[in-house]
């Protein structure tokens, strides 16, 4: 058994071999899917899968990490943890429910220290059609020559300016201008690209591969980056669906209702191309029922400020190494909170919302 603060990881590379070690502890194989290119430090990217469970379950749970990237020193610490854990993977069995865990969905910007992929794309606003015309974002494209100055840090025009657009239209709008997703800035802030990504494509291959047996269905993806520290908020993961809001917060809710985007309760904005949107396409067959565990780390602008800092350096890659680094640990602080507490609060209430989606598959 590995104890909860080993089971993180402060790197990609190691965050990896933990989970590839605990899968061969648990007796586990693993599909390998390779990144086309290498990480920070040189070392192989991929996207792990390792199926635990009977052959034929028809009742199936993702457990999924790393949507973005550096979110991935959290979620790969609760898969590393169940991986070893033998009365969560007792509960599972003896249910017949079948567990996927997907490590690492971003495995670039998880080594990077990014939330985006290498295209620069948040894959959690690229699952649309891109066949389609793309959404346009008109506060974010009125905002987008603040957010991303031509120095860093800013200088005081352009933070009284941001300081000036709050003032007008409030904080949750500011957050949702930003975060809701965008198509038209490459270089901006949660782009959501122009096309699918490796992570996107890739995806949906496991899901062909692994998921199309299940006629029930339960996501847990894993993330971080807004609430109350070591607050883990069960985030409504489906369509605008009144069904599966009510087993969501049937399985999930009993201590603290499972918030939603669609009516406004979740500290979340309204999103655009999430990826749940992929269950519906590759996994027609199966009811599905999900979340986004979300983890608070620091305070929604000073999150927003780290990330306006990771792309902007994104753009200046010749900044000073000093500089460099400070924007590298502030992007770390604001997804990772790096104490034996917020690890324990992390373990303890995704080990809780596992235990509740297996008994929630299994009831009649």
């Amino acid at each position: 058994m590995i104890g909860v603060v080993d089971a993180f990881s402060p790197s990609y590379a190691l965050a990896r071999q933990k989970f590839l070690q605990g899968c061969v502890a648990a007796g586990l194989a693993v599909d390998t899917h390779p990144h086309p290119l290498k990480g920070r430090d040189g070392e192989d990217l991929a996207m792990d899968v390792a199926y635990d469970g009977p052959a034929d379950a028809q009742r199936l749970l993702m457990v999924t990490s790393a949507c973005h990237g550096i979110e991935g020193h959290c979620g790969s610490g609760v898969q590393v943890f169940a991986l070893h854990d033998a009365e969560w993977r007792d509960k599972a069995h003896a249910a017949g429910v079948g567990v996927l865990y997907v490590h690492a969905l971003n495995p670039h910007g998880f080594s990077y220290g990014r939330r985006v992929t290498h295209e620069n794309v948040d894959i959690n606003r690229n699952f649309l059609d891109f066949t389609q015309p793309l959404p346009v974002n008109a506060a974010y494209a009125e905002l987008h020559p603040l957010l991303l100055p031509k120095a860093w840090p800013p200088a005081p025009d352009n933070q009284a300016a941001i300081d000036d657009w709050i003032a007008r239209h409030g904080v949750p709008a500011y957050q949702a201008a930003i975060s809701g997703g965008q198509y038209q800035f490459d270089d901006g802030l949660f782009f959501g690209g122009q096309a699918p990504t490796w992570s996107n494509r890739t995806l949906r291959q496991v899901l062909r591969s692994h998921a199309q047996k299940a006629t029930r269905l339960a996501w847990i993806d894993l993330h971080t980056g807004l609430g109350p520290n070591g607050h883990g908020e069960r985030i409504f993961a489906c369509r605008d669906d009144a069904a599966a809001y009510a087993r969501a917060n049937a399985w999930w809710g009993r201590e603290t209702a499972v918030t939603s985007i669609y009516d406004g309760s979740s500290t979340s904005a309204m999103l655009t191309g999430l990826n749940w949107g992929v269950v519906y396409d590759e996994c027609p067959q199966a009811e599905y029922t999900g979340i986004a565990l979300e983890y608070g780390t620091e305070p929604v602008l000073e999150v927003m400020g780290a990330l306006r800092a990771d792309h902007w350096l994104h753009k200046h890659p010749k900044a000073a190494p000093e500089l460099a680094d400070a924007i590298r640990s502030r992007v770390r602080n604001a997804f990772y909170t790096d104490t034996d507490a917020w690890k324990g609060q992390v373990v303890s209430q995704a080990r809780q919302a596992m235990f509740q989606a297996v008994d929630g598959l299994s009831a009649a």
